[in-house]
């Protein structure tokens, strides 16, 4: 499968799945929550408090591994993606992922405290509803 086809198949799944888990370190030791997801292709876009530890880990280490895709019935999509994040504060970003149900914990997009995790994918290991495993892999700058 050509790297094109992988990605646009890796969009998909990420259009079928509204949350995933996101994966932080704090000191050495692994934290796991539900987040809600958001992408447009590979680009992909967590919304979260300032106020919230998982920022202080990212801050700290920001490495994350996300996982999502398995509903409970067999074959599902299961999508792993290895990356980094960023921690936006960016008005167009927060405006483009804000939706109604963050206003559990938010007041609206200006909120000062609403920040999106921008996270940058380096590596995407996907299974498709139950074929075989492919890797996707960020091309090194430079390397072709």
């Amino acid at each position: 499968m050509e790297k094109k086809e992988l990605e646009a198949r890796i969009s998909a799944a990420l259009d079928r799945h509204q949350y995933c888990s996101l994966g932080t370190v704090e000191g050495n030791r692994p934290k796991v929550r539900y987040m809600a997801l958001f992408h447009e292709g590979l680009n992909i876009h967590l919304a979260t408090s300032r106020k919230t530890q998982k920022v202080d880990e990212l801050e700290a280490n920001p490495n994350v591994y996300l996982l999502f895709g398995y509903d409970g019935s067999w074959p599902s999509d299961v999508v792993e993606i290895e990356g980094t994040c960023s921690i936006s504060k960016d008005e167009s970003l927060r405006a483009k992922v804000w939706r109604e149900d963050l206003k559990h914990w938010f007041y609206g997009p200006d909120d000062p405290d609403y920040v999106i995790l921008d996270i940058d994918p380096v590596r995407i290991e996907f299974t498709e509803k139950g074929s075989e495993r492919r890797i996707w892999e960020r091309e090194k700058a430079g390397v072709r």
